[in-house]
């Protein structure tokens, strides 16, 4: 057997930046001009920043609190709430970064599009050939080993962030006031309902961009030293979070929103091209695809990850949790890209794949997100270690609640239809939790409040499959 090779803070920072700056990053300022003009784009910044601010430091204090739980994301919520949220926790963060592979594909051939137009718009025949060829590329590349992989995602990781820097340098100075602020609020004034529905639309595309706040969690169990963990988290957020604002914002300044929201993917392209040409476009593009291929290379040793070591925990069945020589979770990597692969072939039967595929991505690592957040309020009213009188009680609390309030305002602002086509994926979760416990001779009994959001899930997955059917939801 090799000697496994641990994740040092560059790594960990990496990973977390990688994952990301991934393929949202270059299309964000036209996926937030869709729905919202400049102040609800603000807006949507600022609670974003609030409560992304909040999550990282959840992260950050339960990987200092409870270093022992160093199943990451996962394994807060079966501390926290039970084995079966725990599994829940597991499965929607695992199908997340799997659905977030295959908009990661959509993108990445859109992209190639641009310099062959045989792969153009990302979901054609062509297309979904080539992402399968790059995919089981991948595959082989982190069947050699999960250090390797992650030196390869930090090179990819400084590589691609030279052309977003170049925009925003370019932006900055080329950035017009009146054009920013030219019908600021919507339908040429204030109005408080419609800034929420603005807002809303923006919130889904920010979550998207940050998902992979939690990479340097997961990885937590091969980082060299477990306080490299919060400080990688920590770090990449505040980082990633101001380049954000930066290209949304700037965007805003260069063209009209109604302009930038009509614009292909992916948009930061097209907006630099209006600004210095072509050879803008053809710059983005390049860069677009670095991005995407570390941030698919990240993302498949997170999806990969998750299902290997809640295996270990006997929550997930037992042969996810066979490694190969290389210390790499090879059955765990055959069932998460065969799933990205069937997820790729009906992408040819899908309109706008790639809005679709990240929104679901989205709203799938929500309730994770959500339980980490509820963990960190229990955790600070509940643990002996904390004097309830003193600052780093009400200062972790405040913390907790703050990233609490911001899930379920996510979940809110995702709106019915995708709460309920996550529950269509969540639901089939179930049979694979009972044979697990069956398989690992697990015989404590799920309790009544288990029971409860099983049977809630499966009410939910039907109303979903019944809405697909009759056409009141769409994919």
């Amino acid at each position: 057997m090799g000697e496994e090779k641990k994740l040092g803070l560059l790594s960990l920072i990496a990973l977390v930046v990688g994952s990301m700056i991934g393929g949202g990053a270059f299309n964000l300022a036209g996926d937030m001009a869709l729905g919202a003009n400049s102040g609800a784009v603000i807006i949507g910044w600022i609670i974003t920043g609030i409560g992304i601010i909040a999550l990282s430091l959840v992260f950050h204090n339960l990987t200092t609190k409870k270093p022992e739980l160093d199943s990451g994301i996962y394994s807060y919520a079966k501390e926290g709430f039970g084995s079966f949220l725990g599994f829940s926790s597991a499965w929607g963060y695992w199908l997340s970064a799997s659905l977030g592979n295959v908009a990661y594909a959509t993108l990445l051939f859109s992209s190639i599009g641009y310099f062959l137009p045989i792969f153009e718009g990302g979901q054609n025949v062509p297309a979904i050939i080539g992402a399968s060829i790059f995919l089981w590329t991948v595959h082989f590349l982190v069947i050699k080993g999960i250090n390797s992989a992650a030196f390869i995602n930090t090179i990819v990781t400084i590589a691609k962030m030279v052309p977003i820097f170049l925009f925003i340098i370019i932006a900055l100075f080329t950035f017009k006031w009146n054009t920013f602020v030219f019908d600021f609020w919507g339908n040429h004034g204030f109005s408080w309902s419609s800034i929420v529905e603005q807002v809303k639309s923006t919130m889904l595309v920010t979550l998207w961009v940050f998902i992979g706040i939690e990479g340097a969690v997961v990885m937590s169990q091969r980082a060299k030293k477990k306080s490299d963990v919060g400080r990688a988290t920590v770090i990449g957020l505040i980082s990633v979070l101001i380049i954000y604002v930066l290209i949304s914002l700037l965007s805003l300044g260069i063209m009209p929103r109604e302009d930038l929201a009509s614009l292909p993917n992916p948009a930061m392209a097209y907006v630099l091209e209006s600004i210095v040409g072509k050879w803008g476009a053809i710059v983005i593009n390049f860069g677009l695809i670095i991005s995407v291929i570390g941030a698919w290379l990240s993302w498949t040793l997170f999806a990969a990850e998750l299902p290997y070591i809640t295996a270990k925990d006997k929550v997930f069945p037992k042969f996810l949790a066979k490694e190969n020589k290389n210390k790499a979770p090879v059955n765990s990597l055959w069932l998460t890209n065969g799933l990205v692969q069937v997820f790729l072939i009906i992408l040819l039967f899908s309109e706008s794949a790639y809005y679709f595929m990240f929104s679901l991505a989205s709203s799938a690592i929500l309730i994770p997100y959500m339980l980490s957040a509820f963990y960190q309020v229990k955790l600070a009213l509940t643990e002996k270690t904390y004097n309830k009188e003193s600052n780093g009680f009400k200062k972790d609390f405040i913390i907790g609640m703050i990233a609490s309030i911001y899930t379920v305002w996510l979940i809110y602002a995702a709106g019915l239809n995708y709460l309920l086509l996550t529950m269509l994926l969540y639901a089939p979760g179930i049979l694979l939790y009972k044979w697990a416990k069956k398989e690992h001779e697990i015989e404590l009994a799920d309790s009544k409040l288990d029971k409860f959001f099983m049977i809630a899930v499966v009410i939910l997955a039907v109303l979903a499959f019944y809405g697909l059917i009759i056409g009141k939801i769409s994919i």
